[in-house]
């Protein structure tokens, strides 16, 4: 790669929106805060953290599922779309989490699921009850079985979370009977969105969310409600998190143009309500194209960036995706938004600091290769103040801001995510990024709650990263994060403009707005841009040059 870059100018052409240049906070309520020494966090748990969130100077908090649910997957099971699990309080619960956001200047978008429901969903309970070719099983995707007496699925598909995408009924009278479609645990049965009685069901919750003041939702599995007509076998693996590769064949179970129709649907529904109501999509689709079909005028408002997320750390790699993504997003004139670690992935803090050799696991464990645990934090950081500099939308994930690694020594008895068991005790899956997170380093249960219960076992080391250790502390994680988001602000860099000053192998620079930003990747130092200092990631060498993995701000001399 070369410098022919330089004089490319790359913004966020839309039209202004909070959600055009915001900062959004998710919270995993199991694993933020827990009010009432169960072990488990919950909503009254992140009402009393709130300040924290504003302290740091997030715009928006994302809340994962708190619905009613038998927790097969998390919550990501969801039984009753309309009310709160009475594990994370109530309705009244989430009406005071919403109304001290919004004192405290904070918006609040849900987690909605359509792709699925839970088993325990009422409707799958009477679809069970029913016979085939009943309105209650038009609800979701029944088929018969292959071969004479059915007992073969009726197609090759494979769960993401591993094993058969289908599981065959025992029906009423004991006999073996239809299958159905699940393309994740099997107790999150899919719905058939081809039929209108789904359509306006979803359209019904979104508005029941909204009445409630609700400033929007993040939509799980986004790519996946409609499914390929005739249900045509895949030969290729369904992996956890894939999507659909640049190089590949669509598969007919992801990303078919009809999702775009039920989103146009839900976006005049929010066009409705007053104030800016938004729609993000988690949809792990390639290339950056198909991503931003989703984000046209009148559909989503965001779309998560995955391939920024999983992008190597080295030059090339971060230059070409910040290029295609912002090159994607501004053709449909929408924000872009940047991640770089969520409850579904490896924390960026440790994935860094893995081997390149090692790929991306689903998931480390006892006996795995170990990620190098200050190197990964080092590269975190600097790809965090990279991150931050982009125009467009950025997400952070709740204790990344305390430079928190990945658990990688959890017990394997201990774990809970499905993917463990589905898939034969060979993919470990996403609990390392799920424990509950360390307030105070010498409360019980690091200050997650009043007790020492903590769902997933926190490690010994969860002290040295406590909130406490770290607020006031120059140069700490903490301190680099709220420095780095006032400076965003005061700066303006979410609406700002790109412009490419070094894209070779080893350095990485921009401009946005009066700053010049610099990453070194390169294993020799290198000088600073010319200005004022205003942040880095780690601190100079003796000499004043910028070392390897740490990224600069500097004001324009």
């Amino acid at each position: 790669m070369n410098t022919d870059a330089r004089q490319q100018e790359q913004s966020v052409g839309v039209a202004p929106g909070w959600w055009t240049e915001a900062v959004i906070y998710q919270i995993y309520p199991r694993s933020f805060a827990d009010s009432d020494g169960d072990g488990i966090g919950d909503l009254p748990g992140i009402t009393a953290r709130l300040g924290h969130l504003a302290e740091l100077g997030v715009d928006a908090v994302w809340l994962s599922p708190f619905y009613p649910s038998p927790q097969a997957d998390a919550g990501y099971d969801v039984a009753d779309y309309r009310d709160v699990d009475p594990l994370f309080g109530s309705l009244a619960d989430a009406d005071r989490l919403i109304a001290e956001a919004r004192a405290k200047g904070l918006k609040v978008i849900v987690d909605l699921v359509p792709n699925h429901t839970s088993s325990a969903h009422r409707w799958f309970r009477a679809a069970v009850a029913a016979a085939p070719g009943s309105p209650e099983r038009a609800r979701y995707i029944f088929r018969d079985g292959l071969g004479p007496d059915g007992a073969e699925p009726p197609n090759d598909w494979q769960s993401v979370f591993g094993g058969p995408a289908w599981t065959r009924l025992v029906e009423p009278d004991g006999r073996p009977g239809q299958w159905y479609l699940h393309l994740f645990d099997t107790a999150q049965p899919d719905l058939n969105w081809d039929n209108p009685e789904i359509r306006a069901e979803f359209l019904d919750v979104l508005r029941f969310w909204l009445d409630r003041g609700v400033d929007g939702f993040r939509v799980d599995v986004a790519h996946g409600l409609i499914k390929q007509a005739d249900l045509a076998n895949w030969e290729e693996p369904q992996e956890i998190l894939s999507g659909n590769e640049a190089d590949k064949p669509r598969p007919p179970m992801w990303d078919q143009d009809g999702v775009h129709e039920v989103y146009r649907e839900w976006r005049r529904v929010l066009d409705s309500y007053d104030g800016d109501r938004i729609l993000v999509a988690e949809a792990w689709v390639e290339p950056a194209e198909r991503i931003a079909r989703y984000v046209r005028p009148d559909e989503m408002h965001q779309a998560f960036n995955f391939e920024y997320l999983l992008a190597a750390w080295t030059a090339p790699a971060q230059y070409a995706v910040i290029t295609r993504s912002l090159e994607a997003t501004d053709a449909v004139g929408a924000p872009t938004t940047w991640v770089l670690s969520n409850h579904d992935v490896i924390r960026h803090a440790s994935r860094l600091g893995l081997s390149a050799k090692g790929g991306r696991p689903n998931g480390i464990g006892i006996g795995d290769p170990q990620p190098d645990a200050a190197l990964g934090l080092r590269r975190g950081r600097a790809a965090t103040l990279l991150m931050l500099a982009l125009p467009g939308s950025a997400y952070l994930y709740q204790g990344e801001e305390l430079g928190l690694p990945e658990h990688t020594t959890l017990p394997d008895e201990s774990r809970q995510d499905p993917t463990w068991e589905r898939s034969g005790h060979t993919q470990r899956g996403r609990d390392g990024c799920r424990v509950p997170i360390p307030w105070e380093a010498d409360a019980p249960s690091y200050g997650f709650g009043p007790a020492d219960a903590s769902w997933l076992p926190q490690p010994p080391l969860w002290a040295e990263y406590a909130l406490d250790r770290q607020r006031g502390v120059p140069g700490s994680t903490y301190e680099t994060y709220r420095t780095a988001l006032r400076l965003r602000r005061e700066h303006a860099l979410g609406r700002g403009t790109l412009e490419w000053l070094s894209s070779g192998d080893e350095v990485l620079s921009f401009r946005n707005g009066g700053l010049t930003v610099l990453t070194n990747f390169g294993t020799a130092a290198v000088p600073p841009p010319d200005g004022d200092l205003l942040h880095s990631s780690a601190p100079l060498d003796a000499d004043g040059r910028v070392p390897t993995d740490v990224t600069v701000w500097v004001r324009h001399s």
